[in-house]
């Protein structure tokens, strides 16, 4: 049986929030990455609660925020009330944790979540012991960010994370904006980058504001991810279903193709991808 990458996005509603793992040939699962610590207000599911009592782990060795605004990381400081140890916490590095607290200031009360965000920042400064690419059996990350103070906004401040194991790419673009976007194909790594990209999970909960045409000219993915809420707005709508793959996915629990998979209608969705590029998905509801 060979080593496998295990990455779940998870159903937090308007929110973010993913679990990745390398599961070796013996079935043992090694050390836990997450990219965002949003939770579900409606079902009560938290990320923090999952990690410590159902995967019984006490240590969270990688963690990437990719948005400073509160649905990437309302469940945050309850990680350090269950007693989880943060080994490692991945930002956009060009804010300072000063100009960081400006801009969260001006939109509103700092929660207990945002302020630990903050002191994040000041905490988490030098090297860590057990480096991401070279302790998640294979599996590497690539990041990239647009600097402060050329936008002023945490969305096109967002973290852009790519995690890659053989041949399968999944982007995360927390909630980056067409400006945000434009910036970064300025940078010739960035547009190399995108080509070979498998999944989209669509920028900023598949708003509108988070489209942008333009990334399709490097890459066509194979299917596009949206993690949100119920429909209430228009903007809501963007045509992701156009620019994946003709063919998408199959979907394991289902038997249908696939080529945008939303937790609003589908839940949690499961990715296991071997180290061959090979993968399955599975959903928790039928789409």
């Amino acid at each position: 049986m060979p080593s496998k990458m295990i990455l779940q996005i998870w159903d937090v509603q308007h929110g973010a929030c993913a679990m990745l793992t390398h599961e070796a040939e013996n079935g043992m699962q090694g050390r836990l990455a997450m990219i965002d610590s949003g939770d579900n207000g409606l079902t009560g599911w938290k990320p923090s609660t999952y990690i410590k009592r159902h995967l019984r782990r006490d240590v969270l060795d990688y963690l990437f925020i990719t948005n400073a605004d509160l649905d990437h990381m309302s469940d945050l400081d309850n990680l350090w009330k269950e007693g989880i140890t943060v080994s490692s916490f991945s930002r956009n590095r060009s804010v300072s944790p000063c100009a960081l607290r400006i801009i969260k200031e001006a939109n509103g009360e700092l929660t207990d979540d945002i302020k630990r965000y903050l002191s994040l920042h000041t905490d988490y400064v030098h090297p860590i012991d057990a480096p991401f690419d070279q302790n998640m059996g294979g599996i590497t990350a690539t990041t990239f960010w647009n600097p402060y103070p050329r936008f002023y906004d945490t969305n096109n401040l967002s973290l852009v994370a790519f995690f890659k194991f053989g041949p399968f790419k999944i982007l995360f673009p927390g909630d980056l904006e067409e400006d945000g976007w434009l910036a970064l194909l300025e940078q010739p790594t960035f547009r190399g980058e995108l080509a070979g990209t498998t999944v989209l999970v669509a920028s900023h909960h598949g708003r509108t504001n988070g489209y942008c045409q333009r990334i399709f000219d490097y890459f066509k993915p194979q299917v596009v991810v949206v993690s949100d809420k119920s429909i209430a707005h228009t903007t809501q709508k963007p045509h992701y279903q156009y620019v994946a793959s003709d063919n998408g996915v199959l979907v394991s629990n289902t038997n249908k193709r696939r080529r945008c998979l939303t937790t609003r209608k589908d839940g949690w969705i499961l990715f296991k991808v071997s180290d061959t590029g090979s993968y399955t998905v599975t959903t928790e509801y039928g789409g």
